[in-house]
């Protein structure tokens, strides 16, 4: 019994730990970090996606951190557009 309990903690624990990275940013900070407007297209952010990673990208001498939430910030503006298009 006690290992199923363990076993159900380690995989809540593991879950939660996925679902959180995507959450750390709202839609506010992912604008602010793309310097987009809340009117931004698809191609606005693509575009502002790909100037702010060429100078935070670790292969250039940036953080990995950094270009992790670059990347989160443009992946969660780019689903709230295709939520907003459904």
């Amino acid at each position: 019994m006690k290992f199923l309990i363990a076993c159900a903690v380690i995989y809540a624990i593991w879950w939660m730990g996925g679902r959180r990275k995507s959450s750390t940013l709202s839609l506010r900070e992912a604008r602010e970090l793309l310097g987009v407007s809340a009117g931004a297209g698809e191609e606005e952010i693509r575009a502002a996606h790909r100037r702010l990673i060429g100078r935070v990208h670790p292969d250039t001498g940036g953080s990995a951190a950094l270009a992790g939430r670059v990347n989160a910030a443009r992946d969660l503006l780019v689903t709230e557009l295709n939520r907003k298009r459904v």
